[in-house]
C-alpha cells in the first residue's frame, strides 16, 4: 500500500510538471535553425492574443496553451553577431568569410559576435517563462546551471563571470580566464529563443576571426582542450538534457 501511495505521489508530481517536447536538429544551416525558432515563437504569440482577445471579449473560451520545446544542434561554421554588437569585433572580411565557406548572420538575439560550428552543442529553448517564473535574469543563470552542473559531471569546474553572461573558467585569475559557453537569448512576451553554444569538440582556431562576444583579452575554451581528449558529444548532450528537466522542474518529452 504505501509504495503505491509513493507510485502515485511520483505521478502526480510528474503530471503537475511542465511538459516540454525535446527535439534534435542534427546538423543544420544557422538560418534554418533561425527560422524554424522563429516559427514556433510565432504560433505561441498567436495563442497569447487569442487567448487574450477571448479575455477581453469576456465569450468564455477557455485559454490555450502555449507549447514549449528544446531544440538541440549543431551548426555549419557561422558568425553571429547580437543587438548589440559590432562588427568591428569581426577581424575577417566577407571575402575571406566566403572563402572559407564560413557564414554570417546579424541576429535578433542579445550578446555580441560569437562562432557555430562542428563539435559545438548548441541549445535553443522556446520556452513560456509565464508558464514558469517570468524572470529574465533567473531565466539566463538557470541556463548557465545547466551548463556548468554538466561540465562538473566531466570533472571540469566552471562559474559565472561577473558582468558578463556564459560559462567561464578561472575567472579569478584574468591571464586564465577562459569562456567555454557562449549565451544570447531574445524573449516576446516571455516567450524565449536562442540560447547557448557549449564548446566540446569545436575547432577554436574559427574564433582567431573574431572578438569573442567583443571581450578583450579574454581566450576561449573547449571540454575537448581542458580534458586532452575528444568528448562523446551525444553523452554530453544527455547529461545536458538531464540538468536541463532538474533546473527547471519540467518533463522533457521526445518530439
Amino acid at each position: 500500500m504505501g509504495s503505491f501511495l509513493f507510485a502515485s505521489l511520483v505521478y502526480l508530481c510528474s503530471m503537475n510538471k511542465l511538459q516540454v517536447s525535446t527535439k534534435h536538429l542534427h546538423r543544420i544551416a544557422y538560418k534554418d535553425a533561425w527560422d524554424y525558432q522563429e516559427s514556433l515563437l510565432q504560433k505561441n504569440l498567436d495563442i497569447k492574443k487569442s487567448n487574450r482577445d477571448h479575455e477581453l471579449l469576456g465569450d468564455g473560451v477557455p485559454a490555450v496553451e502555449t507549447s514549449n520545446y528544446f531544440l538541440l544542434c549543431e551548426h555549419h561554421p557561422v558568425f553571429t553577431l547580437g543587438k548589440s554588437g559590432a562588427m568591428e569585433n569581426l577581424l575577417v572580411n566577407n571575402t575571406y568569410l566566403q572563402q572559407q565557406g564560413i557564414e554570417f548572420y546579424k541576429t535578433n538575439r542579445g550578446g555580441d559576435i560569437t562562432y557555430h560550428g562542428p563539435g559545438q552543442i548548441v541549445g535553443y529553448p522556446i520556452l513560456d517563462l509565464e508558464s514558469l517564473k517570468p524572470d529574465i535574469v533567473l531565466y539566463m543563470r538557470n541556463l548557465e546551471e545547466i551548463i556548468i552542473r554538466t561540465l562538473r559531471d566531466y570533472g571540469i569546474e566552471s562559474e559565472r563571470s561577473e558582468g558578463e553572461t556564459g560559462v567561464w573558467l578561472d575567472t579569478q585569475f584574468p591571464h586564465k580566464a577562459r569562456k567555454i559557453c557562449a549565451m544570447g537569448v531574445r524573449t516576446s512576451r516571455w516567450i524565449t529563443m536562442h540560447g547557448f553554444a557549449l564548446n566540446v569538440n569545436t575547432d577554436l582556431n574559427y574564433f582567431n576571426m573574431i572578438i569573442p562576444c567583443g571581450i578583450q583579452n579574454k581566450q576561449v575554451t573547449s571540454m575537448q582542450k581542458e580534458l586532452g581528449k575528444e568528448i562523446d558529444i551525444t553523452e554530453v548532450e544527455s547529461k545536458i538534457k538531464h540538468h536541463f528537466e532538474d533546473v527547471f522542474q519540467v518533463d522533457l518529452i521526445s518530439d
